[in-house]
C-alpha cells in the first residue's frame, strides 16, 4: 500500500502541477502577452477563459479514460492520461506570443490547455481507484487520501518555481522568457512519473471483473442510465470544493496583484503557505472519516465553507501577508475537510463496473461548475474599487447549494468489524 500510495501522489502531483502551472501564468502574464489589444480587465477574462477550457474538457476526459478504466483495467489509465498532459504542458511553455504570431497565438494556447483538461480529467480516476480497491475497507479513507495530497505538492512545486523565477528575474526577463520555464519543467516531471508507475500491478476488484465477465460494455451508457441523479448530486456537491481552492489560488493571486498594489512574490508565498498546511492535514482528515464516516466530514466542509467567504475577503481587502494569509487557511481548511474524503467517498458510492466512470465524470463535472467559472465570475464582479464582496455572496451560495447535494448522498464508510466476545466455558 505504501508504494501504490507513493506512485498514485507521485502522478497526480504532476498531473496537477501542469495544471495549476497555466493558472498562476494567466494569473500574472498570459493576458499582456496573448491578448494585447485587450483593456487589463479583458486581458484578464480572456487569460482566464483559457483557463477555463480545461474544465470543459476535463469530464470529456473522464468518459474517454473512465471507459478505457472501465473495460480494460485501472492501469492503463495512469499511463495515458500522464503521457498526454505532460505533452500538452511543454507545448504551452514553446507557444509564440500574440506579437509573433498574431491570432495564432491565443488559438494554440486553447487548444493546449483542452488537452490538458483532457489528459486530467483521466488521471484522478485512476490514481484514486488504485488505492481505494487495493486498500482494506477500515483504512480506505486513509489511503485513499493519499492521491488527494498529489493536488497540493503539484500546487506548491508550480508556484515555488514561478516565484523562484520571479523573485530571481526582472519583469521584463519574466515576461519573455521566465513565465515559460515551469512548463518545460513539466517534461521532466512526466518521465519521472512515467518511470514509477511501471510496476504497478491491476487492483484486484478490475481482475474479479475481468475472471467473471462482469465488465460494462458501455460504462458511459450504463451512468447516464443508471446512475444520472448520483452523478448530479455528486458535481453539485464537489462543487464548492474547486469554487474555494481556485478564488483562493487563481482569482485572489490576480486580484491582489492588480488592484491591491501587492506583489506577485508575497502573494504566491501567503497562497503556498496555506496550500502546505491543507497537503499535511489531509491524511489525519482522512483518518476522521474512516472512524466517523465520510458525509459527516462533507457536511461540515461545507458549513466551514459558507461561514469563512466573507472573512476571507475582508482580511484579503487588508493586503497584510499574515491577514490574507489567515483568511486563505481558513477557506482552504474547509475546502480539504470535504477533499480529504472525497477520494473514498466516490469510489464508494458507484458499483465496481462503472467505477472509474461514474466517479471520474462526477468529479470533473463540479470542476466546470465550481473550478471554471470562479474566476471569471470572481474577475467580473470585482473590477470597482470597493471590496468584492459579490465574490463573497457567489462563493456563499456555491457551499450552500453543495450542503444541499451532500444532505441527499447516503454514507458509505465501511462498517466496522464486530468483535466477537469469546464463549464461556461448558459447566462440567
Amino acid at each position: 500500500m505504501t508504494r501504490l500510495a507513493a506512485a498514485s501522489l507521485a502522478g497526480t502531483a504532476v498531473e496537477f502541477y501542469d495544471f495549476f502551472v497555466y493558472g498562476t501564468a494567466a494569473a500574472l502574464v498570459l493576458g499582456p502577452l496573448f491578448f494585447p489589444t485587450f483593456s487589463p480587465l479583458a486581458g484578464t477574462l480572456a487569460a482566464f477563459g483559457t483557463f477555463a477550457v480545461g474544465f470543459i474538457s476535463r469530464p470529456l476526459g473522464s468518459v474517454v479514460f473512465g471507459h478505457i478504466g472501465d473495460r480494460y483495467g485501472r492501469r492503463p489509465v495512469l499511463f495515458a492520461s500522464l503521457l498526454l498532459t505532460g505533452i500538452a504542458t511543454v507545448a504551452v511553455g514553446c507557444v509564440p506570443t500574440y506579437g509573433s504570431i498574431g491570432v495564432a497565438a491565443p488559438a494554440l494556447l486553447l487548444v493546449l490547455r483542452f488537452l490538458q483538461g483532457l489528459g486530467l480529467g483521466g488521471e484522478w480516476g485512476g490514481a484514486v481507484l488504485l488505492t481505494a480497491e487495493h486498500a482494506p475497507a477500515h483504512r480506505r479513507g486513509l489511503w485513499s487520501s493519499f492521491p488527494q495530497i498529489g493536488p497540493p505538492v503539484g500546487f506548491l512545486l508550480a508556484n515555488g518555481i514561478m516565484l523562484a523565477l520571479s523573485a530571481s528575474l526582472t519583469d521584463a526577463q519574466f515576461a519573455s522568457w521566465g513565465w515559460r520555464v515551469p512548463f518545460w519543467v513539466a517534461g521532466l516531471l512526466a518521465a519521472g512519473g512515467l518511470l514509477l508507475r511501471t510496476s504497478l500491478a491491476e487492483t484486484p476488484q478490475f481482475k474479479q471483473l475481468s475472471e467473471t465477465g462482469e465488465r460494462a460494455s458501455a460504462p458511459l451508457v450504463e451512468v447516464v442510465r443508471d446512475h444520472w441523479r448520483l452523478v448530479l448530486l455528486t458535481a453539485g456537491a464537489l462543487a464548492v470544493g474547486y469554487a474555494v481552492f481556485y478564488a483562493v489560488t487563481t482569482w485572489s493571486l490576480a486580484y491582489a496583484t492588480e488592484h491591491l498594489g501587492v506583489s506577485r512574490t508575497v502573494m504566491l508565498a501567503c497562497i503556498m503557505a496555506a496550500v502546505a498546511v491543507t497537503g499535511v492535514v489531509t491524511p489525519f482528515v482522512a483518518m476522521l472519516g474512516d472512524r466517523y464516516g465520510r458525509r459527516p466530514l462533507c457536511l461540515a466542509g461545507c458549513a466551514g465553507a459558507a461561514l469563512s467567504m466573507f472573512p476571507m475577503i475582508a482580511l484579503l481587502r487588508t493586503a497584510e501577508p499574515p491577514l490574507m494569509f489567515l483568511g486563505f487557511l481558513g477557506a482552504l481548511l474547509s475546502f480539504i475537510t470535504m477533499f480529504a474524503v472525497i477520494a473514498a467517498y466516490l469510489p464508494e458510492l458507484y458499483e465496481p463496473r462503472v467505477r472509474c466512470t461514474g466517479a471520474a465524470v462526477g468529479y470533473n463535472l463540479a470542476g466546470v461548475l465550481g473550478g471554471a467559472l470562479t474566476p471569471v465570475v470572481a474577475t467580473a464582479v470585482a473590477h470597482g474599487d470597493g471590496p468584492p464582496w459579490g465574490v463573497a455572496v457567489y462563493l456563499t451560495a456555491i457551499a450552500l447549494l453543495s450542503l444541499g447535494c451532500f444532505a441527499l448522498l447516503p454514507e458509505t464508510r465501511p462498517a466496522p468489524a464486530r468483535v466477537t466476545e469469546p464463549a464461556e466455558p461448558a459447566a462440567a
